[in-house]
């Protein structure tokens, strides 16, 4: 049988002075321990709110909750540094056996906790993200742009599982501690995750509204954020860069030898000194995109030192597998694919 799970909830707070303590009560639910559909006891053993300088009075409202809620733990930053930044910062402080972060909107239900504790342990996997099972509580304009962000990263870069990042997730807490001690600035989080986590998971959910009426994220926050995820998301851009400069080399360079062989051996009635100017051009120039594609390439090994991407990661044992008797063991799916244990039901107290 599985031990007790201890499981830590990583709060990052922007303009939390309204939501926070509600979404921090739900927690206190699971302070003295739940039990997950497939029979795992877990308890949410530490709430760690990360302060990330908001334009509202969050500050105030966390030291109130932490006189009231003594699992309740705070991670100052001093100045703001992102939602990523602030979450990491969480993480590299927790102490449980799985790490959790959630917003501070109210969105996200603790109750899925359960669920993505039971789909862990039946898949094996060290990571497992909220799949939304019904349209975000934001605008149409918003959701389509959001998603269609995602697919870009997904179609153009092959990076398929940005079309499932979600900032409510379950991390292994070893894996997360490790990565945050090795994040360099400018890290996202989900891009980090893909670097070391091997097998993960899904579980649908269901996003409530949120407790504020205007969400934290405006278009231009939005706009950074895709842009971050781009430049995070490994070298196939500088690759795209290599690969056309070598094309347009090869093409310049088979150009002038036409152009030579069309001036040395037909009657060629162009300008005198084009043919010699265009072939000086197109091998120049041929030169010129292969030497930026060689620059790339040099860049891109640059950039997965400078993003903090880790050699290896050390843990501290294999993820534990429920005990045999539970249903949907036998059936666990393969690494990285969606488990069949995803439809269970929310956990119970």
């Amino acid at each position: 049988m599985v031990a007790r799970q201890t499981v830590s909830v990583v709060i990052p707070v922007y303009r939390g002075e309204h939501t926070l303590a509600s979404v921090v009560s739900e927690l206190d639910r699971y302070i003295d321990g739940a039990t997950t559909a497939l029979g795992v006891e877990y308890v949410v053993d530490e709430i760690l709110v990360v302060h990330d300088h908001g334009p509202d009075r969050s500050d105030v409202v966390i030291q109130q909750l932490v006189q009231d809620h003594p699992r309740l733990r705070p991670v100052w930053l001093s100045r703001n540094f992102g939602q990523d930044a602030a979450t990491i910062a969480g993480m590299a402080d927790a102490r449980g056996d799985w790490i959790v972060t959630m917003d501070e909107d109210g969105q996200h239900d603790p109750a899925s906790i359960g669920d993505f504790i039971d789909t862990a342990l039946t898949a094996r996997a060290d990571l497992v993200y909220s799949r939304p099972s019904n349209p975000r509580p934001h605008s149409a304009m918003r959701n389509m742009t959001s998603r269609g962000a995602k697919l870009v990263l997904a179609t153009l870069f092959s990076f398929p599982a940005s079309t499932r990042f979600e900032s409510f997730r379950l991390i292994r807490g070893d894996i997360a501690r490790s990565l945050a001690g090795v994040a360099a600035n400018g890290t996202y989080l989900d891009v980090a995750l893909s670097w070391v986590v091997g097998s993960t998971a899904s579980v649908p959910v269901e996003l409530r509204q949120e407790y504020r009426e205007q969400s934290g994220y405006n278009y231009r926050r939005l706009l950074s954020l895709f842009w971050k995820m781009f430049l995070c998301s490994g070298t196939r851009g500088l690759r795209f860069v290599s690969v056309v400069g070598f094309v347009f080399a090869l093409t310049g360079a088979a150009m002038a030898a036409v152009i030579i062989w069309q001036t040395l051996y037909t009657d060629d009635d162009s300008p005198e000194g084009w043919a010699s100017t265009i072939v000086v051009l197109l091998l120049c120039s041929g030169a010129t995109m292969i030497s930026l594609g060689l620059i790339a390439e040099y860049l891109g090994v640059g950039l997965h030192i400078l993003a903090g991407r880790p050699l290896y990661l050390r843990v501290d044992s294999p993820t534990p597998r429920l005990d045999g008797n539970l249903r949907h063991l036998d059936s666990a799916p393969p690494e990285n694919a969606p488990p069949t244990s995803t439809d269970t039901p929310r956990s119970t107290q």
